[in-house]
């Protein structure tokens, strides 16, 4: 009898730990939240080009491959700018066409530039956390065009925008003998 009642005992222990385990392996993976992809692409493009505007040289701020392009510190100015059509369609905010080249006479050094790149990214940031998942896919109207478009879509644009910058200051760091920090071995 002893011996019967220990057997059941473990098969009752073994069921119940069993059907808890099967229970979490049949579990599907919640589905990614649409925000927070838009705001993981977001902050990886941010952490790449900060780190860039605060790596690269004071010296070499003004530096142009060719007298056609824009300078680092333009560049930097420019990502920045184009940040805030996101930020400011996000928060029903009127998107002014300058904006995406603020002049560098209003940013004397270094320090002025990536504190406006940096603040640029975290206001992005913070849009796509204020807006959520409803709020991204929402519908508004694109500040490229009259067409209408999702914010989602229009952050995937603007972190499009920044990467193709980032190839350019790319480009930038191989021509003045300098390794990009993303190419540089880790420690």
């Amino acid at each position: 009898m002893r011996r019967s009642v220990i057997v059941l005992t473990v098969l009752a222990v073994l069921l119940l730990t069993g059907d808890a385990a099967i229970a979490q392996m049949g579990k599907a993976p919640s589905k990614p939240k649409v925000s927070d992809e838009s705001l993981q692409a977001w902050n990886s493009m941010a952490r790449k080009l900060i780190e860039m505007a605060e790596d690269f040289p004071e010296d070499k701020y003004n530096y142009k491959p060719t007298p056609e392009v824009r300078s680092v510190a333009q560049l930097m100015l420019h990502i920045g700018g184009v940040n805030y059509y996101f930020t400011n369609t996000a928060e029903g905010r009127e998107v002014a066409p300058a904006e995406d080249d603020p002049p560098r006479e209003r940013f004397k050094t270094k320090k002025e530039i990536v504190a406006y790149l940096t603040k640029s990214f975290a206001d992005g940031a913070a849009a796509i956390k204020k807006r959520g998942e409803r709020g991204m896919a929402g519908a508004v109207k694109h500040p490229f065009g009259e067409r209408m478009g999702t914010l989602n879509s229009i952050c995937r644009d603007i972190v499009e925008h920044s990467a193709e910058h980032y190839g350019n200051l790319v480009v930038y760091y191989r021509v003045n003998g300098m390794v990009p920090p993303a190419s540089r071995p880790r420690k």
